[in-house]
């Protein structure tokens, strides 16, 4: 499915996988609002076409490209579509998943590659696709959209965390080779914690009670506002966002094994509560396909979330606040040395 852009305007040419829903959905809407010129890709096509009539009314420009990202083939395709009509690409933001919550044991086979070949490998084609164009150009942006998972295992999300931590790893790498051919593309990855998007009505789930994030929750736009500084700030490595991202991951580099036992203990009741999905899991066809509905960027937990995340202003402006920490250390210290000279 392609919808054609209607103009050449200004504004950079974006790339967004897992447009139509979620944290994508919200991302190309803060986009949009900055005029960019935007490709949507998803496998939905309700959630696209809602999408794409947002990000219009919002003053972006949309082009619509029906993919699925497990098919590197196709990715390299809607790449080309999108130089085709654009010229260029300047940013790609590999943001699609899928997942299943239930225990290892519980998870097929089959389960599990689909959610590594989503998860994972459309990250990696992807990212393949983009610098196909990039690179040629020595320009562009990646943003890799992670989360605390793709440090900190949990359990019910073998997959998941799985996938996220090789995303990890891969990133790690290409950035890497990236610098060492002192090339002008650059790669971020942004660590999202538990948000309030509707993965958890479509997610493939085995356990007793309905699927919900860990508290506390955040709204998709605090995700989309740090993809979309990332996108513009890619000398950085990473951005954590949220206050329970840095407490867990700075927790998982600290006492691990202590860590280990208070999420066994926690997290298989923090991930679910009374109740049962209502709508249909998402693993092998999506959800908003032509039978499904548009489901937009918030999940149900509204009334618990929050928009607002000061650790996301501080990580943005780390570099500020230690020049500004710096400076308040030897405002002190020079103080101090000049008591002890009066003395």
């Amino acid at each position: 499915m392609r919808k054609q852009a209607t103009s050449h305007k200004g504004g950079r040419v974006v790339v967004v996988t897992g447009a139509s829903g979620g944290v994508g959905r919200a991302t190309v809407r803060a986009f949009a609002a900055r005029g960019d010129r935007i490709a949507l890709l998803a496998r939905g096509r309700e959630g696209l076409a809602a999408a794409a009539d947002e990000v219009e009314r919002a003053g972006g420009e949309a082009l619509v490209i029906g993919v699925d990202v497990s098919d590197a083939k196709a990715l390299d395709d809607a790449a080309q579509q999108v130089v085709d009509v654009y010229g260029r690409i300047d940013v790609w933001v590999n943001n699609a998943f899928t997942g299943v919550f239930a225990p290892f044991t519980e998870v097929t086979p089959d389960e599990f590659r689909r959610v590594t070949e989503v998860t994972y490998l459309g990250y990696v084609f992807g990212t393949r696709a983009a610098l196909r164009h990039m690179l040629p150009r020595d320009r562009g942006t990646i943003v890799q959209v992670g989360s605390a998972l793709a440090y900190r295992g949990i359990p019910l999300q073998s997959a998941y965390c799985g996938a996220k931590h090789a995303i990890q790893g891969f990133n790690e790498s290409l950035r890497c080779e990236l610098l060492h051919a002192r090339s002008g593309v650059r790669t971020t990855m942004v660590q999202l914690p538990g948000l309030n998007t509707p993965q958890f009505d479509w997610v493939l789930n085995r356990m007793p009670g309905r699927a919900r994030p860990v508290a506390p929750v955040y709204q998709p736009e605090v995700a989309a506002r740090a993809i979309v500084h990332a996108a513009s700030h890619a000398r950085r490595r990473e951005y954590w966002v949220g206050g329970s991202t840095a407490a867990t991951l700075l927790a998982n580099a600290v006492v691990p094994g202590l860590l280990d036992r208070y999420l066994a203990r926690t997290n298989v009741d923090a991930q679910q509560e009374e109740g049962r999905p209502d709508g249909p899991a998402n693993l092998w066809s999506p959800a908003d396909g032509p039978h499904g509905r548009d489901f937009g960027a918030h999940g149900r937990f509204d009334d618990e979330s929050t928009g607002d995340s000061p650790q996301q202003w501080l990580s943005r402006n780390r570099g500020r606040l230690g020049a500004a920490l710096t400076a308040g250390a030897g405002v002190l210290a020079a103080r101090r040395l000049a008591g002890l000279v009066r003395r």
